[in-house]
């Protein structure tokens, strides 16, 4: 079965939505599944939040204009089943060149990551895009099957969540976009205000169950793990945070376990892909580097 696609965005900055991203991928990579974490966002903020370096060249640019492979642009992590695809400054060309390159340019994303999608190696795919509605998030939208959506817990951060529903209907409708709500991520909650407490009531009243239980709270430590390129169940195991990003992993799961298929896919040809043989092309994974000393655990990624 193809991996889902899992966009983690919102049009406001400062919601947790790179750290977010970060610190799932990181937790559902610990509960077994493997993911690729693709960083989209020129700020390479992602990237950097699991030790890896920003490489001039070694982006996502150069396979999104066609030059390249997007599987040569795979690196390991050293965390446990743990792909990234980095992102470095280079990306804010991408704008001008989908622009002059494709017709729309909002589909690239979406035509490249479908042999990632049917590769052995990948499980899940995670997105981490700009915080606007750029091209580059325009492609996250169009290449995603789920949209999960990190809300501060403040009056201003409740005010975008209406904005950006709306945003995504807009694209449904013009057809540039394909996805579903799998939740909204209630971040930064703190406890002792009462501001936080309301802001998660009335989410909570306008949005059902679509808002996660999980609610990730305001942590010096969740704030300073990025800086050090850990999640923050690396930095920090024992922090509130790390309980409450593990436990968000395993919501994520089961959500996607009763879940409808991803987009493009049939019962039918769910039970015919099942039913393939392994000779089959499938999109494995090729890293372009050696693979660091780890997990002895973390499986090799083929280099068939």
């Amino acid at each position: 079965m193809s991996a889902p696609v899992i966009v983690v965005a919102n049009q406001k900055g400062g919601v947790g939505k790179t750290t977010s991203a970060v610190n799932l991928a990181a937790c559902l990579g610990t509960a077994g599944k493997k993911v690729l974490l693709i960083d989209l966002d020129p700020q390479a903020n992602a990237t950097s939040g699991v030790g890896l370096e920003k490489v001039p060249g070694q982006s996502l640019l150069l396979p999104l204009l066609g030059e390249e492979e997007l599987a040569d642009r795979v690196k390991y992590s050293v965390f446990e089943n743990l792909y990234v695809i980095p992102s470095e400054t280079d990306m804010c060309g991408a704008e001008i060149e989908l622009h002059k390159k494709f017709d729309p340019p909002w589909t690239r994303l979406s035509q490249i990551i479908a042999p990632l999608k049917e590769s052995p190696d990948i499980d899940i795919i995670l997105l981490d895009c700009p915080p606007s509605l750029s091209i580059l998030t325009l492609n996250a939208f169009s290449a995603a099957d789920w949209l999960i959506m990190p809300l501060q817990c403040e009056y201003y951060a409740l005010e975008g969540t209406t904005t950006m529903m709306q945003t995504i209907d807009q694209l449904k409708s013009g057809g540039i976009a394909d996805l579903e709500l799998m939740g909204v991520l209630l971040t930064m909650f703190d406890g002792r205000t009462n501001l936080s407490h309301e802001v998660v009531g009335e989410v909570r009243a306008h949005f059902g169950d679509l808002v996660f239980e999980t609610v990730i709270p305001r942590s010096t430590k969740i704030a300073e793990a990025p800086s050090h390129g850990q999640p923050i169940t690396r930095y920090d195991k024992y922090n509130a945070g790390s309980a409450a990003y593990e436990v968000l992993a395993e919501e994520v799961m089961a959500r996607l376990e009763k879940g409808h298929s991803p987009k493009g896919t049939t019962e039918p040809e769910k039970e015919s892909a099942d039913s393939a043989t392994s000779s089959e092309a499938s999109g494995d994974i090729q890293t372009s580097d050696t693979a660091p000393e780890a997990d002895p655990e973390k499986p090799e990624a083929s280099t068939e």
